[in-house]
């Protein structure tokens, strides 16, 4: 027990200081504009969704299908919304918890004292699990990992149980500690997919340590030439769950495997069947690298952050040789088992931190001073030993099936990610290695254990305890360096610039941008196109800056490279059109505005927010139809709008649209149903607010326009639009000295606005008051000295919707879609 809180705590306080990080990098997605964590979605979403709240069968869907962590999620989010202090914790805390069962488990194998605090704070420490602790999305691995021990710990105690269901010490309880671990796994799977893999590192378990069985006789058994039918009843369980479990979600997410864009997986993406090979042979080796040494870690692997491996030429090749040469020799070293137990044993011991370990290949002599746990004895296979009795003490697994075991927790739980069986949407995850890493924690501690048995000398043995410590403090102090990486965005993209260039630059510019570093976040963006050209995100990017900096002509080029490089990108058409609008160019905005609604929304990696792009070029092109004085035209593109906007789409702007163009129609009920939705989803929409006064003007009643006028002006006093509308109706009311007041103090807030001041100018005429509106018409033609109507009176009222600066009511530009 010491043993495992004190590695515990090592955990715990490693990650310690990620809880003041920032959410990072798929975080945002995944958590942030996830629809299914917010308490108004039906919690029964998650069992529909994939990750990123994309519905499981959609076709542009991830198909990562993990209901437990998303409900994990929406419980951080019902506590205390999108702090992020809340979301680092529980992950930290998992971590801390898979710490202690892990180490709890590998006591089992390696016995108590200095071999398990070995292995368990190899786990805690080593910084590869970075990303999956530190950063949020990790939780899915972490949780994964959780349900995937106390499968395989529910798995062990089966075993204990089974040798005979007449024992009174626990027979009865054998098939319920399978019922466990089946749960577990199910639980482990729902987690992440690759939590299923440990029902068949249960059967490893099963047949070769706790059976202790050499591969002829696993294999003699498994065909049934030899007869132990409680082992075989165990193994036909776990492959029947697996079979079922494996069945059900490949149903679930539709029977189609996800489709992923070529930079996410260039090697399959690959024409060339050496290059796809070659490449998905290395990419374990990069992996395993990155276990034995954690020196360049990345949040980002895709594009050519690993280049393909193309030809035979290739000296990384040589890497793949020897990586699985090596991985071949110890599963055959794994697989021949102990020779004989004389040869196990050599008949001799010795005694390590007041345990009996033998000289041998890892077998220990029972242990007199109770530090190791419970466990079956040596079996035949005809499972007759013990009949009747309590599982004695056992000694503790060969060296041979303790490194078979290991191979197969390192590499089982990997399987899923290799390409062998479908392509997955990344080169290289470092948040997959998470569980795999346990098999790698054992492998290392049980070399170690057996090197320090084989070493005859004091002095040999103190130099390898210090370089497993020294091993361990490096570990810890990379971890730390890397927390840091992931405490803020920031450092995350800059870090990564050595490994992805492409990626991090680009991510590094929209952090920059939103930190107002305009001039940094252009030179990060033309750096990312620099090594990559034809990243779409990263055109659209720099087009958005280049708008949002007036560099229209400019932003309008970057814009059309990004929809080059990818049809489908309908923020790109959004912003296209809007810029082509401020520019005159009514009839090219009309065409990009529907070439963009015309875009099916499959295929796509984030549906909902293309869909989003869609409405609000909807919304301006019937805004452009709405100006022109098309107004049937411009509500049949409002409907449609209507019915393809996404749940997180805010419509309280398209609703008072479509109020406007039935009052142009002289339709007022349904003008008043539409400004009436629209407050509806936003209480405080002041264009609402102005539009909807007016219409209860035209109707007669007053008393309530007054007031709807008086709410807009009592949302935002520091604007003059409210003022304006509110004047124009004093006016129609023949209060013409209180229509002056609102008119000066109009003219005063928004001087730069030509609309607001021409208008007050007339206010003024109006009311008589020809000095003061002498001024405004002077302040009016200064604004638009070439306005033709400036000693006349207005062709109309200030436009109530202002939703976005400049653009005449325009959705503002959004966000890059990922499409």
């Amino acid at each position: 027990m010491i043993t495992e809180l004190l590695c515990t705590a090592v955990a715990l306080g490693l990650y310690l200081n990620t809880l003041d990080a920032d959410f990072c990098y798929d975080d945002s997605r995944a958590i942030k504009t996830n629809q299914d964590l917010l308490p108004e979605t039906p919690w029964t979403n998650v069992l529909y969704d994939d990750f990123w709240g994309t519905l499981l069968t959609h076709s542009g869907s991830h198909k990562s299908y993990r209901p437990l962590c998303t409900l994990s999620f929406r419980l951080n989010y019902a506590l205390h919304a999108l702090r992020p202090w809340g979301f680092h914790l529980l992950n930290v805390v998992l971590h801390g918890l898979v710490t202690a069962l892990f180490t709890a488990f590998s006591r089992q194998l390696l016995g108590g004292g200095l071999w398990s605090l070995l292995a368990g704070l190899l786990f805690a420490s080593h910084p590869v699990h970075t990303e999956a602790v530190s950063g949020v999305v990790g939780r899915a691995d972490v949780g994964a990992a959780l349900f995937f021990l106390l499968s395989l710990l529910c798995y062990v105690r089966h075993c204990g149980l089974r040798r005979d269901f007449q024992s009174r010490c626990g027979g009865s309880w054998c098939w319920g500690w399978m019922l466990g671990s089946l749960g577990c796994a199910a639980a482990s799977m729902l987690w992440k997919e690759q939590g299923v893999t440990v029902l068949a590192v249960s059967a490893v378990y099963d047949l070769f340590v706790f059976q202790r069985l050499r591969f002829r006789q696993a294999l003699l058994l498994l065909l049934g030439k030899k007869k132990n039918v409680s082992v075989l009843l165990s193994l036909c369980v776990l492959a029947s769950w697996g079979v079922i479990l494996l069945s059900a979600r490949l149903y679930w997410m539709g029977n189609k495997p996800p489709n992923f864009s070529n930079s996410d997986n260039p090697a399959a993406d690959s024409p060339h069947f050496l290059t796809r090979t070659l490449t998905f042979l290395h990419l374990p080796v990069a992996n395993a690298w990155l276990l034995l040494c954690p020196d360049r870690l990345s949040f980002d692997w895709s594009m050519d952050a690993v280049p393909l491996v193309r030809s035979l030429a290739d000296w990384r090749n040589l890497h793949t040789v020897a990586f699985y040469g090596g991985f071949v020799l110890l599963g055959l070293f794994g697989l021949q088992g102990p020779t004989s137990k004389a040869k196990e044993t050599n008949g001799k011991a010795y005694v390590t931190n007041g345990k009996s370990i033998t000289n041998g290949n890892g077998c220990h002599a029972p242990d007199t001073n109770h530090n190791t746990d419970q466990g079956p004895p040596k079996t035949t296979l005809n499972g007759s030993a013990g009949l009747h009795q309590c599982p004695p003490r056992m000694t503790l697994p060969p060296t041979q099936h303790l490194v078979l075991f290991s191979l197969s927790m390192l590499s089982l739980p990997f399987l899923p990610a290799t390409n062998l069986f479908f392509y997955v949407g990344f080169v290289i995850a470092e948040r997959v290695l998470y569980i795999p890493s346990m098999g790698f924690c054992l492998l290392v501690a049980a070399g170690a254990r057996t090197l320090h048995i084989r070493l005859r000398t004091k002095g040999c043995r103190a130099l390898l305890m210090g370089l497993c410590m020294g091993l361990v403090l490096l570990n810890g102090l990379r971890m730390v360096q890397r927390n840091r990486d992931w405490s803020n965005e920031e450092n995350l993209y800059r870090s990564g610039i050595g490994a992805n260039p492409a990626k991090a630059w680009g991510n590094l510019g929209n952090v920059l941008k939103n930190q107002g570093k305009m001039a940094e976040a252009e030179k990060a963006y033309r750096n990312a196109l620099h090594h990559r050209g034809n990243m779409a995100d990263m055109l659209y990017n720099l087009g958005l800056l280049l708008q949002e900096n007036e560099r229209l002509s400019e932003a309008l080029q970057y814009y059309k490279l990004a929809i080059g490089s990818r049809p489908t990108l309908a923020s790109a058409y959004l912003n296209t059109g809007i810029i082509l609008m401020n520019q005159g160019s009514l009839e090219e905005a009309k065409r990009t505005f529907l070439t963009c609604a015309d875009i099916p929304d499959e295929n796509l990696k984030d549906p909902h927010a293309h869909k989003s792009s869609v409405t609000s070029c909807l919304y301006n092109l019937g805004k452009l139809l709405h100006e022109q004085g098309h107004q049937e035209e411009a509500l049949s593109i409002y409907r449609e709008a209507v019915q393809k906007m996404p749940k997180q789409f805010a419509p309280h702007s398209l609703f008072n649209m479509m109020g406007e163009a039935y009052m142009r129609l002289s339709r007022l009920e349904e003008a008043g149903h539409w400004y009436r939705e629209s407050l509806r989803v936003k209480p405080d929409h002041i264009p609402a607010h102005l539009t909807y006064g007016k219409l209860l003007s035209i109707m007669g009643q007053k008393t309530e326009a007054e007031r709807y006028y008086l709410r807009a002006i009592q949302l935002d006093p520091t604007k003059g639009n409210g003022y304006m509308h509110y004047g124009q109706f004093l006016l129609e009311q023949s209060r013409l000295s209180e229509a002056a007041e609102m008119a000066e103090r109009a003219a005063e807030l928004d001087q730069s606005e030509f609309d607001v001041v021409f208008s007050a100018a007339h206010m003024l005429r109006q009311a008589s008051l020809n000095e003061a509106a002498e001024r405004q018409y002077e302040r009016a033609a200064g604004l638009r000295p070439d306005y033709p109507g400036c000693s006349d009176e207005p062709r109309g009222h200030p436009p109530p919707e202002r939703e976005a600066s400049g653009s005449g009511g325009q959705l503002p530009a959004c966000s890059p879609a990922e499409t």
